[in-house]
Formats: structure tokens, sequence, C-alpha cells
């Protein structure tokens, strides 16, 4: 019938594919809090376009935690949190963490060398 059949655990599911099954999930429940381990990782760039547009367009509202590496799909949440080895090193919205004055900064750190990898 060509109809998929899904593992347990969504094992034969790409990383996209199951974040796109969680919110999906979290969407038809309604949920009030979503997690995204590395909501990124993995996946080719029109998936992560989808899950960046579900994010910004149906999850108002909704609170969205985000394990995050590629620093530019956070930049416009409400807050951000900076862990270093385990413990909270710094706190804020994005404008607070990436001000000129904030020298020193853990998060303006962390964009600046991700903008360098980014441009070679």
């Amino acid at each position: 019938l060509g109809l998929f059949s899904l593992s347990t655990g969504g094992n034969n599911l790409s990383a996209g594919q199951r974040q796109l099954v969680c919110m999906a999930r979290a969407l038809l429940r309604s949920a009030r809090v979503l997690v995204l381990d590395e909501a990124t990782a993995s996946i080719d760039v029109d998936t992560d376009e989808v899950i960046q547009k579900t994010l910004r367009h149906r999850m108002d509202g909704v609170t969205v935690v985000t394990i995050a590496h590629r620093l530019n799909t956070i930049l416009d949440y409400d807050k951000i949190v900076v862990m270093e080895h385990g413990r909270l090193a710094e706190m804020g919205s994005p404008a607070q963490l990436t001000a000129k004055e904030t020298t020193g900064g853990k998060f303006r750190a962390l964009l600046e060398r991700s903008a360098e990898q980014d441009c070679p």
C-alpha cells in the first residue's frame, strides 16, 4: 500500500525526521514545553528550514528549550542560557549577550568563533 513502517523508538528515522515527529506531537498535544537536543544536528538545509519556520510560527506561547551548536538558529529566542562545564556561565537576551559593551562574554565569543568558521 505504500505505507511507511515506523520502528519502535523511531530507529528507522533520520535525526531530522525524529525532530519533525517530535514537533508534530507537540503541536497535536498543544504542549507547553518542547525540548530539542541539537535541533539541527545531522539534517539537510531544507529540513532545518522547516524546523526553524515551525518553531517560529507554530510554537508561539510554547517554552522551547534547545541545545544548540548552530548559534544562528537561536538568535531570535527570548532568552539564551550559556552553560560551561555543567554550570551557568551567562544568561540573557541575544541582544544583551551580543552587545558591544559585553566584553569577554562567553556567548559573544562563541558567535565570533562560529562566524570565523563559517567564513573561510
